[in-house]
């Protein structure tokens, strides 16, 4: 079995015997334990208790974290014209229409997130649909929109989709090791009060069932989902 690096051992030691913790306590021990020699990045990883097998219980939305994720995401645009313009206007790294299409087609794919009006759906969906995958603009969360200065600025202030893996665990981004503890406090209170909100009707049982947050080189550390306070 391989064994830990010192510097995780190190990192480890500093959880104690803790095992669910509340959250602020979380986020000063993931600060803690953060050692590498770049600022990491904070993740958290929600397990859910819905059944994945029902479509109905497919959790899926956007949140806009208040203070980002510390990472400047490249956003393109598929536009014509007027509404071109404006995604320009916003701050988007590549705007087009067919020779955007073209491009990713030919291989280029350094960006993001892909953000459409819905004039340019059709195009892009049978151009790049196998393509794109995941990346493929969506209506649920707010890329296939008549208003692209409006996604933009969203995306590039901080916004962040949420959705399960077959495992019915959210993972995301809540920031970097080295915001302060109240900016990653309250983008993670963002990310859950999202998720509660997204709670569907028909899930049973315990919704929240485990939280945890690391970073990327650092040790798990497990949050009590008991003691997360949420919005109504």
């Amino acid at each position: 079995m391989k064994r830990a690096g010192k510097r995780y051992a190190k990192s480890l030691a500093l959880l104690g015997d803790e095992r669910l913790l509340d959250v602020g306590r979380a986020i000063d021990l993931v600060k803690a334990t953060a050692s590498a020699k770049f600022d990491e990045t904070v993740e958290v990883h929600i397990r859910l208790g819905i059944d994945m097998k029902k479509s109905e219980q497919n959790v899926r939305g956007t949140v806009v974290l208040p203070h980002g994720t510390g990472k400047s995401k490249r956003v393109i645009v598929f536009a014509k014209g007027e509404k071109a313009r404006e995604a320009q206007a916003a701050g988007a790294d590549v705007v087009g229409d067919q020779d955007l299409i073209d491009r990713i087609k030919a291989g280029w794919n350094d960006f993001d997130v892909a953000v459409a009006t819905p004039d340019m759906m059709g195009a892009v969906g049978s151009n790049l649909g196998k393509i794109l995958a995941q990346r493929m603009p969506n209506p649920r969360v707010g890329t296939v929109t008549q208003n692209v200065a409006q996604a933009v600025g969203e995306i590039k202030a901080g916004k962040i989709e949420y959705r399960p893996d077959k495992g019915a665990v959210v993972h995301c981004i809540i920031g970097k090791a080295s915001f302060p503890r109240e900016h990653l406090l309250e983008n993670f209170t963002a990310l859950m009060d999202a998720l509660v909100r997204s709670k569907p009707p028909s899930a049973k049982g315990t919704y929240i069932k485990s939280i945890t947050l690391a970073t990327t080189m650092g040790p798990p550390v497990r949050v009590d989902p008991t003691r997360v306070k949420v919005a109504a």
